[in-house]
Protein backbone atom coordinates (compact mmCIF):
# COMPACT_ATOMS: atom_id res chain seq x y z
CA UNK A 1 0.00 0.00 0.00
CA UNK A 2 1.77 3.10 -1.06
CA UNK A 3 1.10 6.20 1.93
CA UNK A 4 0.80 9.50 1.79
CA UNK A 5 2.06 12.00 3.97
CA UNK A 6 -0.61 14.79 4.52
CA UNK A 7 0.42 18.02 6.14
CA UNK A 8 -1.74 21.42 7.39
CA UNK A 9 -1.93 22.69 10.58
CA UNK A 10 -5.83 22.39 10.30
CA UNK A 11 -7.23 19.15 12.35
CA UNK A 12 -10.28 18.52 10.83
CA UNK A 13 -8.11 19.09 7.01
CA UNK A 14 -6.23 15.87 8.11
CA UNK A 15 -8.89 13.72 8.64
CA UNK A 16 -11.20 14.89 5.97
CA UNK A 17 -8.13 14.20 3.62
CA UNK A 18 -6.91 11.35 5.72
CA UNK A 19 -10.39 9.44 4.96
CA UNK A 20 -10.82 10.33 1.28
CA UNK A 21 -7.25 8.73 0.41
CA UNK A 22 -8.04 5.75 3.22
CA UNK A 23 -11.00 5.17 0.49
CA UNK A 24 -9.01 5.19 -2.31
CA UNK A 25 -6.64 2.74 -1.03
CA UNK A 26 -3.93 4.64 0.17
CA UNK A 27 -2.36 5.04 3.50
CA UNK A 28 -1.58 8.19 5.03
CA UNK A 29 -0.10 9.68 7.65
CA UNK A 30 -0.20 13.21 9.02
CA UNK A 31 2.05 16.19 10.10
CA UNK A 32 0.68 19.66 11.33
CA UNK A 33 3.73 21.32 11.21
CA UNK A 34 6.87 21.49 8.56
CA UNK A 35 8.94 20.37 11.37
CA UNK A 36 6.48 17.20 12.59
CA UNK A 37 6.24 16.54 8.25
CA UNK A 38 10.45 16.01 8.15
CA UNK A 39 10.07 14.22 11.16
CA UNK A 40 7.82 11.51 9.16
CA UNK A 41 9.59 11.54 6.38
CA UNK A 42 12.66 11.02 7.91
CA UNK A 43 11.16 7.90 9.75
CA UNK A 44 9.04 6.01 7.54
CA UNK A 45 8.41 5.10 4.22
CA UNK A 46 6.15 7.84 2.09
CA UNK A 47 5.62 8.03 -1.15
CA UNK A 48 4.29 11.20 -1.83
CA UNK A 49 3.63 14.23 0.05
CA UNK A 50 0.27 16.59 0.02
CA UNK A 51 0.91 19.67 1.80
CA UNK A 52 -0.40 23.12 2.03
CA UNK A 53 1.21 26.16 2.08
CA UNK A 54 0.11 27.98 5.42
CA UNK A 55 0.79 26.53 8.58
CA UNK A 56 0.32 29.95 10.79
CA UNK A 57 -1.61 33.09 10.76
CA UNK A 58 0.52 34.14 7.73
CA UNK A 59 -0.98 33.38 4.49
CA UNK A 60 2.61 34.67 2.07
CA UNK A 61 3.42 30.77 1.47
CA UNK A 62 6.80 31.25 2.49
CA UNK A 63 6.52 28.24 5.16
CA UNK A 64 5.28 26.12 2.68
CA UNK A 65 7.88 27.22 0.08
CA UNK A 66 10.52 26.32 2.50
CA UNK A 67 9.09 22.88 3.11
CA UNK A 68 9.02 22.02 -0.26
CA UNK A 69 12.19 23.07 -1.05
CA UNK A 70 13.28 21.05 2.06
CA UNK A 71 11.84 18.09 0.58
CA UNK A 72 12.97 18.38 -3.16
CA UNK A 73 16.24 18.39 -1.34
CA UNK A 74 16.67 15.68 1.23
CA UNK A 75 13.71 13.30 -0.53
CA UNK A 76 14.17 14.59 -4.13
CA UNK A 77 12.10 11.72 -5.53
CA UNK A 78 8.89 12.32 -3.26
CA UNK A 79 6.14 13.77 -5.37
CA UNK A 80 4.65 16.83 -4.02
CA UNK A 81 1.17 18.00 -4.45
CA UNK A 82 0.74 21.69 -3.08
CA UNK A 83 -2.85 23.22 -1.94
CA UNK A 84 -3.91 26.74 -2.25
CA UNK A 85 -6.58 28.70 -2.61
CA UNK A 86 -7.14 30.00 -6.53
CA UNK A 87 -6.39 33.54 -5.42
CA UNK A 88 -2.95 32.30 -4.65
CA UNK A 89 -2.13 30.48 -8.09
CA UNK A 90 1.29 32.16 -8.47
CA UNK A 91 2.44 30.78 -5.40
CA UNK A 92 0.97 27.40 -6.96
CA UNK A 93 3.22 28.33 -10.21
CA UNK A 94 6.59 29.16 -7.91
CA UNK A 95 5.51 25.94 -6.10
CA UNK A 96 6.13 24.25 -9.78
CA UNK A 97 9.20 26.02 -10.56
CA UNK A 98 10.29 24.80 -7.66
CA UNK A 99 9.86 20.61 -8.02
CA UNK A 100 6.16 20.11 -6.82
CA UNK A 101 4.71 17.73 -9.15
CA UNK A 102 0.59 19.72 -8.98
CA UNK A 103 -1.38 22.06 -7.51
CA UNK A 104 -4.93 21.92 -6.00
CA UNK A 105 -6.98 24.82 -4.78
CA UNK A 106 -9.60 25.65 -2.30
CA UNK A 107 -12.18 24.67 -2.08
CA UNK A 108 -11.58 21.06 -3.76
CA UNK A 109 -13.78 17.82 -4.16
CA UNK A 110 -12.99 14.35 -3.30
CA UNK A 111 -12.56 13.40 -7.09
CA UNK A 112 -9.66 16.24 -7.46
CA UNK A 113 -7.95 15.03 -4.51
CA UNK A 114 -7.60 11.17 -5.35
CA UNK A 115 -6.66 11.97 -9.52
CA UNK A 116 -4.32 13.96 -8.54
CA UNK A 117 -2.26 12.10 -6.15
CA UNK A 118 -2.91 8.53 -8.63
CA UNK A 119 -1.31 10.90 -11.12
CA UNK A 120 1.64 12.13 -9.64
CA UNK A 121 2.04 8.50 -7.98
CA UNK A 122 1.71 6.75 -11.48
CA UNK A 123 4.17 9.48 -13.00
CA UNK A 124 6.21 8.58 -9.95
CA UNK A 125 6.40 4.98 -11.08
CA UNK A 126 7.68 5.40 -14.60
CA UNK A 127 10.48 8.34 -13.91
CA UNK A 128 13.34 5.51 -14.39
CA UNK A 129 15.94 5.81 -17.21
CA UNK A 130 15.20 5.09 -20.75
CA UNK A 131 16.81 1.97 -22.11
CA UNK A 132 17.51 1.44 -26.06
CA UNK A 133 14.24 -0.02 -26.97
CA UNK A 134 13.64 -1.09 -30.69
CA UNK A 135 10.58 -0.34 -32.68
CA UNK A 136 10.08 -4.35 -32.53
CA UNK A 137 10.19 -3.92 -29.09
CA UNK A 138 8.14 -0.77 -28.28
CA UNK A 139 5.31 -2.14 -31.02
CA UNK A 140 4.89 -5.53 -28.49
CA UNK A 141 4.43 -3.36 -25.84
CA UNK A 142 2.56 -0.43 -27.01
CA UNK A 143 -0.10 0.91 -30.07
CA UNK A 144 1.65 2.85 -32.37
CA UNK A 145 0.15 2.26 -35.29
CA UNK A 146 0.07 5.11 -37.34
CA UNK A 147 3.61 6.34 -36.02
CA UNK A 148 5.82 5.87 -38.81
CA UNK A 149 9.95 6.14 -37.88
CA UNK A 150 13.06 4.24 -36.22
CA UNK A 151 15.05 7.25 -36.09
CA UNK A 152 16.76 7.04 -32.41
CA UNK A 153 14.80 10.24 -30.97
CA UNK A 154 11.57 9.42 -32.04
CA UNK A 155 12.26 5.60 -30.20
CA UNK A 156 13.18 7.58 -27.23
CA UNK A 157 10.02 9.67 -27.50
CA UNK A 158 7.63 6.67 -28.14
CA UNK A 159 9.08 5.24 -25.31
CA UNK A 160 8.31 8.49 -22.88
CA UNK A 161 4.78 8.27 -24.49
CA UNK A 162 3.87 4.50 -23.38
CA UNK A 163 4.91 5.49 -20.26
CA UNK A 164 2.68 8.70 -19.71
CA UNK A 165 -0.40 7.17 -21.44
CA UNK A 166 -1.39 4.97 -18.57
CA UNK A 167 -1.67 8.09 -15.95
CA UNK A 168 -4.08 10.68 -16.22
CA UNK A 169 -1.52 13.58 -16.38
CA UNK A 170 -2.11 16.21 -18.92
CA UNK A 171 0.73 16.22 -21.99
CA UNK A 172 2.08 19.12 -24.01
CA UNK A 173 3.55 18.50 -27.41
CA UNK A 174 5.52 20.73 -28.97
CA UNK A 175 7.29 21.33 -31.83
CA UNK A 176 7.43 22.88 -35.54
CA UNK A 177 4.14 22.83 -38.08
CA UNK A 178 3.59 19.38 -39.60
CA UNK A 179 5.83 17.44 -36.98
CA UNK A 180 2.73 15.06 -36.27
CA UNK A 181 1.36 16.36 -32.97
CA UNK A 182 -1.92 15.43 -34.15
CA UNK A 183 -0.41 11.79 -34.27
CA UNK A 184 1.42 11.66 -31.41
CA UNK A 185 -2.40 13.03 -29.48
CA UNK A 186 -3.96 10.07 -30.82
CA UNK A 187 -0.87 7.41 -29.78
CA UNK A 188 -1.32 9.08 -26.16
CA UNK A 189 -5.03 8.10 -25.96
CA UNK A 190 -4.78 5.17 -28.11
CA UNK A 191 -2.75 3.65 -25.22
CA UNK A 192 -4.44 5.31 -22.15
CA UNK A 193 -7.19 3.55 -19.94
CA UNK A 194 -9.56 6.05 -21.87
CA UNK A 195 -9.07 4.87 -24.61
CA UNK A 196 -12.37 2.76 -25.15
CA UNK A 197 -13.98 6.65 -24.36
CA UNK A 198 -14.56 9.89 -26.64
CA UNK A 199 -11.56 11.70 -28.07
CA UNK A 200 -12.55 14.73 -28.79
CA UNK A 201 -10.34 17.59 -30.85
CA UNK A 202 -10.05 21.02 -30.94
CA UNK A 203 -8.26 23.38 -32.99
CA UNK A 204 -8.68 26.63 -30.64
CA UNK A 205 -6.58 28.50 -33.86
CA UNK A 206 -9.62 28.53 -35.72
CA UNK A 207 -12.62 29.37 -32.79
CA UNK A 208 -12.84 33.13 -32.59
CA UNK A 209 -12.89 34.81 -28.98
CA UNK A 210 -16.42 35.96 -28.77
CA UNK A 211 -17.55 32.14 -29.99
CA UNK A 212 -14.90 30.05 -26.96
CA UNK A 213 -16.91 29.57 -24.24
CA UNK A 214 -20.03 28.68 -26.68
CA UNK A 215 -17.82 25.69 -28.28
CA UNK A 216 -15.99 24.63 -25.54
CA UNK A 217 -18.82 24.81 -22.99
CA UNK A 218 -21.83 24.66 -24.69
CA UNK A 219 -25.01 26.50 -24.79
CA UNK A 220 -28.69 26.47 -24.10
CA UNK A 221 -31.49 27.76 -26.48
CA UNK A 222 -31.70 31.43 -26.66
CA UNK A 223 -28.69 32.11 -25.08
CA UNK A 224 -27.85 34.39 -27.22
CA UNK A 225 -29.66 35.56 -30.92
CA UNK A 226 -28.24 32.55 -33.01
CA UNK A 227 -28.66 29.85 -30.11
CA UNK A 228 -32.28 28.27 -31.50
CA UNK A 229 -30.93 25.28 -29.61
CA UNK A 230 -29.19 23.27 -26.84
CA UNK A 231 -25.82 22.31 -27.74
CA UNK A 232 -23.54 20.24 -26.26
CA UNK A 233 -19.45 22.12 -25.70
CA UNK A 234 -16.58 19.90 -26.49
CA UNK A 235 -15.72 19.42 -22.88
CA UNK A 236 -19.01 17.48 -22.51
CA UNK A 237 -18.79 15.86 -25.31
CA UNK A 238 -15.11 14.44 -24.27
CA UNK A 239 -16.39 13.62 -20.77
CA UNK A 240 -14.50 10.10 -19.39
CA UNK A 241 -12.45 10.40 -22.60
CA UNK A 242 -9.44 12.48 -23.52
CA UNK A 243 -9.96 16.28 -25.49
CA UNK A 244 -6.88 17.32 -27.36
CA UNK A 245 -6.15 21.22 -27.76
CA UNK A 246 -4.26 22.04 -30.76
CA UNK A 247 -2.67 25.08 -31.22
CA UNK A 248 -3.17 25.75 -27.83
CA UNK A 249 -0.36 28.93 -28.30
CA UNK A 250 -3.47 30.81 -30.49
CA UNK A 251 -5.88 31.10 -27.71
CA UNK A 252 -6.93 34.48 -26.80
CA UNK A 253 -5.61 35.44 -23.69
CA UNK A 254 -8.67 36.75 -22.15
CA UNK A 255 -9.66 33.09 -23.31
CA UNK A 256 -6.92 31.65 -20.97
CA UNK A 257 -8.41 31.99 -17.37
CA UNK A 258 -11.27 30.64 -18.39
CA UNK A 259 -9.65 27.06 -19.86
CA UNK A 260 -7.62 27.82 -16.81
CA UNK A 261 -10.82 27.48 -14.41
CA UNK A 262 -12.29 24.28 -15.98
CA UNK A 263 -8.85 22.44 -16.04
CA UNK A 264 -8.18 23.08 -12.37
CA UNK A 265 -11.39 22.98 -11.12
CA UNK A 266 -12.98 20.33 -13.34
CA UNK A 267 -16.37 22.04 -13.37
CA UNK A 268 -17.50 24.57 -16.53
CA UNK A 269 -20.72 26.49 -16.71
CA UNK A 270 -22.54 25.97 -19.86
CA UNK A 271 -23.54 29.63 -21.84
CA UNK A 272 -26.75 30.41 -20.50
CA UNK A 273 -26.70 28.28 -17.95
CA UNK A 274 -25.81 29.22 -14.29
CA UNK A 275 -25.52 25.15 -13.39
CA UNK A 276 -21.83 24.56 -12.76
CA UNK A 277 -21.76 20.64 -14.57
CA UNK A 278 -18.75 18.16 -13.76
CA UNK A 279 -16.50 17.00 -16.23
CA UNK A 280 -13.47 13.69 -15.95
CA UNK A 281 -11.22 14.65 -18.83
CA UNK A 282 -7.47 13.54 -20.00
CA UNK A 283 -6.16 16.82 -21.48
CA UNK A 284 -3.38 16.90 -24.02
CA UNK A 285 -2.64 19.80 -26.18
CA UNK A 286 -0.08 20.90 -28.72
CA UNK A 287 1.54 23.91 -29.83
CA UNK A 288 4.35 25.03 -32.57
CA UNK A 289 4.78 28.11 -30.07
CA UNK A 290 7.52 28.80 -27.46
CA UNK A 291 5.42 29.51 -24.85
CA UNK A 292 8.16 30.30 -22.32
CA UNK A 293 8.69 33.36 -24.81
CA UNK A 294 4.88 33.75 -24.76
CA UNK A 295 4.44 34.37 -21.18
CA UNK A 296 7.71 36.47 -21.10
CA UNK A 297 5.80 38.79 -23.25
CA UNK A 298 2.52 38.31 -21.29
CA UNK A 299 1.38 36.55 -24.07
CA UNK A 300 0.43 33.49 -22.33
CA UNK A 301 -0.53 32.33 -18.32
CA UNK A 302 2.61 30.84 -16.93
CA UNK A 303 -0.56 29.01 -14.60
CA UNK A 304 -2.25 27.54 -17.62
CA UNK A 305 1.16 26.57 -19.06
CA UNK A 306 1.56 24.05 -15.38
CA UNK A 307 -1.78 23.24 -15.47
CA UNK A 308 -1.40 21.85 -19.37
CA UNK A 309 2.39 20.66 -18.72
CA UNK A 310 2.49 18.20 -16.51
CA UNK A 311 4.55 16.06 -18.90
CA UNK A 312 5.63 17.78 -22.12
CA UNK A 313 6.84 16.10 -25.08
CA UNK A 314 8.94 17.79 -27.91
CA UNK A 315 8.58 16.16 -31.33
CA UNK A 316 12.12 16.84 -33.86
CA UNK A 317 11.35 18.42 -36.77
CA UNK A 318 11.86 15.73 -40.17
CA UNK A 319 15.17 17.25 -40.98
CA UNK A 320 16.59 16.07 -37.60
CA UNK A 321 15.22 12.77 -38.52
CA UNK A 322 16.53 12.36 -42.48
CA UNK A 323 16.91 8.34 -41.86
CA UNK A 324 12.91 7.79 -41.38
CA UNK A 325 12.26 9.56 -44.82
CA UNK A 326 12.07 6.58 -46.75
CA UNK A 327 10.04 4.87 -44.10
CA UNK A 328 7.69 7.72 -44.34
CA UNK A 329 7.70 8.37 -48.03
CA UNK A 330 6.79 4.75 -48.87
CA UNK A 331 3.69 5.10 -46.10
CA UNK A 332 2.31 7.91 -47.84
CA UNK A 333 2.90 6.42 -51.71
CA UNK A 334 0.83 3.27 -50.41
CA UNK A 335 -1.70 5.96 -48.61
CA UNK A 336 -1.78 7.94 -51.94
CA UNK A 337 -2.03 5.40 -54.11
CA UNK A 338 -4.85 3.93 -52.52
CA UNK A 339 -6.28 7.00 -52.70
CA UNK A 340 -5.71 7.68 -56.47
CA UNK A 341 -6.36 4.03 -57.51
CA UNK A 342 -2.87 4.01 -58.54
CA UNK A 343 -2.24 0.19 -57.51
CA UNK A 344 1.69 -1.20 -57.55
CA UNK A 345 3.74 2.08 -57.48
CA UNK A 346 6.99 2.09 -56.03
CA UNK A 347 9.52 4.85 -55.37
CA UNK A 348 13.07 4.50 -57.17
CA UNK A 349 16.14 5.04 -55.43
CA UNK A 350 16.96 8.10 -57.06
CA UNK A 351 13.17 9.58 -55.79
CA UNK A 352 14.33 8.45 -51.91
CA UNK A 353 17.94 10.66 -52.70
CA UNK A 354 15.97 13.25 -54.09
CA UNK A 355 13.36 13.18 -51.02
CA UNK A 356 16.20 13.23 -48.11
CA UNK A 357 17.88 15.84 -50.18
CA UNK A 358 15.46 18.42 -49.51
CA UNK A 359 14.90 20.40 -46.37
CA UNK A 360 11.10 20.26 -45.99
CA UNK A 361 10.53 23.20 -43.77
CA UNK A 362 6.48 21.75 -43.59
CA UNK A 363 8.19 18.62 -41.85
CA UNK A 364 5.88 15.37 -42.52
CA UNK A 365 3.07 17.43 -44.07
CA UNK A 366 5.13 18.74 -46.56
CA UNK A 367 6.72 15.51 -46.92
CA UNK A 368 2.94 13.92 -47.60
CA UNK A 369 1.85 16.83 -49.96
CA UNK A 370 4.70 16.23 -52.30
CA UNK A 371 4.40 12.18 -52.52
CA UNK A 372 0.59 12.86 -53.57
CA UNK A 373 1.53 15.61 -56.13
CA UNK A 374 4.01 13.17 -57.94
CA UNK A 375 1.41 10.30 -57.68
CA UNK A 376 -0.89 12.35 -59.51
CA UNK A 377 1.37 13.76 -61.69
CA UNK A 378 3.43 11.18 -62.73
CA UNK A 379 2.21 8.73 -65.77
CA UNK A 380 4.81 5.74 -64.16
CA UNK A 381 4.70 3.01 -61.99
CA UNK A 382 8.00 3.84 -60.24
CA UNK A 383 8.39 7.62 -59.16
CA UNK A 384 11.41 9.31 -60.32
CA UNK A 385 13.66 12.47 -59.13
CA UNK A 386 12.04 13.75 -62.49
CA UNK A 387 8.48 13.29 -61.61
CA UNK A 388 8.93 15.39 -57.86
CA UNK A 389 10.77 17.81 -59.69
CA UNK A 390 8.09 18.35 -62.35
CA UNK A 391 5.15 18.12 -59.29
CA UNK A 392 7.46 20.67 -57.28
CA UNK A 393 8.04 23.11 -60.47
CA UNK A 394 3.64 23.43 -61.29
CA UNK A 395 3.44 24.87 -57.35
CA UNK A 396 2.60 27.94 -56.99
CA UNK A 397 4.01 30.70 -54.95
CA UNK A 398 7.05 33.11 -55.17
CA UNK A 399 10.47 31.49 -55.73
CA UNK A 400 12.88 32.73 -53.30
CA UNK A 401 15.71 34.75 -54.86
CA UNK A 402 18.68 32.83 -52.93
CA UNK A 403 17.06 29.40 -52.91
CA UNK A 404 18.78 29.28 -49.52
CA UNK A 405 16.08 27.93 -46.34
CA UNK A 406 15.06 30.00 -43.65
CA UNK A 407 18.38 30.85 -41.10
CA UNK A 408 17.42 28.79 -38.27
CA UNK A 409 15.79 25.65 -40.10
CA UNK A 410 18.73 24.09 -40.83
CA UNK A 411 22.59 23.81 -38.94
CA UNK A 412 25.63 24.18 -41.49
CA UNK A 413 26.28 20.51 -41.07
CA UNK A 414 22.62 19.72 -42.59
CA UNK A 415 23.54 22.18 -45.17
CA UNK A 416 26.14 20.20 -45.92
CA UNK A 417 24.41 16.86 -46.23
CA UNK A 418 21.69 18.35 -48.09
CA UNK A 419 24.04 19.45 -50.78
CA UNK A 420 26.37 15.70 -51.04
CA UNK A 421 22.69 14.08 -51.34
CA UNK A 422 21.42 16.40 -53.99
CA UNK A 423 24.72 16.47 -55.96
CA UNK A 424 24.61 12.26 -55.57
CA UNK A 425 21.27 12.30 -57.00
CA UNK A 426 22.08 14.59 -59.98
CA UNK A 427 25.13 12.61 -60.95
CA UNK A 428 23.27 9.57 -60.26
CA UNK A 429 26.16 8.50 -57.37
CA UNK A 430 29.32 8.75 -60.22
CA UNK A 431 31.50 9.86 -56.72
CA UNK A 432 34.06 11.80 -59.28
CA UNK A 433 31.66 13.79 -60.54
CA UNK A 434 30.19 15.00 -56.84
CA UNK A 435 33.15 15.29 -55.61
CA UNK A 436 34.63 17.71 -58.35
CA UNK A 437 30.90 19.35 -58.67
CA UNK A 438 31.67 19.90 -54.51
CA UNK A 439 34.78 21.23 -54.94
CA UNK A 440 36.45 18.78 -52.83
CA UNK A 441 38.48 15.50 -53.44
CA UNK A 442 37.04 12.09 -53.53
CA UNK A 443 38.95 11.38 -50.43
CA UNK A 444 37.33 14.19 -48.63
CA UNK A 445 34.12 13.29 -49.89
CA UNK A 446 34.32 9.81 -48.93
CA UNK A 447 34.93 11.55 -45.58
CA UNK A 448 32.25 13.07 -45.34
CA UNK A 449 29.74 10.23 -46.53
CA UNK A 450 30.84 8.20 -43.49
CA UNK A 451 30.27 11.18 -41.36
CA UNK A 452 26.63 11.63 -42.53
CA UNK A 453 26.22 7.79 -42.48
CA UNK A 454 25.16 8.21 -46.40
CA UNK A 455 25.43 4.90 -48.26
CA UNK A 456 26.27 5.24 -52.17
Amino acid sequence: MQTVLIVDDDASVLVSLGLVLKQAGYGTRTAKSPTDAMAVLKKERIDLVLQDMNFSRQTTGNEGMALLQEIKTTFPAIPVILITSWGSISLAVSGMQAGASDFITKPWTNEQIVQSVRTALKLASVDVPLKAFSREELDKQYDFSGVVGRDPKLLQLLQIIGRVSATDASVLITGESGTGKEVIADAIHRNSLRKNRPLVKVNLGSIPSTLFESELFGHVKGAFTDARADRKGRFEEAHTGTIFLDEIGDLDFSCQVKLLRVLQERTFEVVGSNKSRNVDVRVVSATNKNLMDMIAREEFREDLYYRLNLISVHLPALRERREDIPLLARHFLQMAAKTYRRDNMELSENALRWLQSRTFPGNIRELKHTIERAVIMSPGQVLQADDFNLANAIQPGTPSKDNLPEVGTMSLEDIEKAMILKAITHHAGNISKVAESLGMSRFALYRRLEKFGIRV
